[in-house]
């Protein structure tokens, strides 16, 4: 009998850390099953995105305001085209604003910092931030000094 309770503490044990490890992985990953009613979408073209990924920050001077949703080609204009997901509460990111691909420290990850414009119209769901500054590769730095030095 003693040997049966051992056992059943063993299996909830285990079962208690595998649920623990679900959590956190859908924590890590950044999966939300909540409804995106909350947030609206804008878009911006690259010529070069550079390592960004689908669900990257987007952020107004360092404080994530949103995250990347989908990155697509553009054949026509042989662009990248960005939709980015915006928090509704942020609604006043007017239209001559400029978005750029940064990168988080040295050899950290890629996200969009958006530098709010001056004007008084603001971005609506839908619409198209054209002032845009693509990523910087360190390769092709190192390239073109190279380049330049020999």
């Amino acid at each position: 009998m003693q040997m049966r309770t051992v056992e059943i503490i063993v299996g909830a044990f285990i079962l208690a850390g595998l649920i623990s490890l679900g959590i956190l992985a859908t924590r890590v990953s950044g999966f939300n099953v909540s409804d995106e009613a909350n947030t609206y979408s804008i878009y911006a073209r690259f010529q070069n995105i550079g390592g960004l990924v689908v669900r990257s920050r987007v952020s107004i001077a360092g404080v994530n305001i949103g995250q990347v949703a989908e990155i697509s080609y553009d054949k026509t204009t042989y662009d990248a085209r960005v939709r980015l997901e915006i928090d509704a509460g942020v609604d006043n990111i007017s239209i001559d604003s400029t978005a750029s691909i940064l990168t988080e420290g040295l050899l950290g990850g890629k996200y969009i910092g958006i530098t709010v414009g001056a004007e008084d119209e603001y971005l609506a769901d839908g619409d198209e931030i054209t002032d845009t500054q693509s990523a910087i590769v360190l390769e092709e730095l190192i390239g073109q000094f190279l380049l330049n030095r020999f």
